[in-house]
């Protein structure tokens, strides 16, 4: 059984403070080929599309396309905030291995 990616309520709540559904925008979570790993995320604001899977939580949207969501599925969409910086993240369990930084992976 596919089940798709969750979305962790900091996220929610990260998306929110910046108005992303205020300004007619959602988190777009794509699986593109490249990077050190095989694979790279792509997160951006974007749209969205007829095709996308919607994931909605605090009036604010994240969204991953049609062929994005095989690689993501089980996976967790989550913020996070260090001392380096703050970022949406990842927590994919089909991931085999990741690179140091945790944009690019292999399956």
């Amino acid at each position: 059984m596919n089940l798709p990616p969750t979305v962790t309520e900091r996220a929610f709540e990260r998306l929110a403070e910046i108005g992303a559904a205020d300004q007619g925008q959602a988190l777009r979570v794509a699986v593109e080929g490249g990077g050190c790993s095989g694979f790279q995320y792509e997160i951006a604001l974007d749209e969205p599309k007829a095709d996308d899977l919607v994931l909605e939580g605090n009036g604010q949207k994240v969204i991953v396309d049609a062929v994005s969501l095989p690689f993501l599925e089980n996976a967790v969409i989550d913020f996070t905030q260090e001392l380096i910086g703050a970022r949406f993240v990842i927590e994919n369990p089909n991931a085999t291995s990741s690179c140091g930084c945790g944009t690019s992976f292999s399956m």
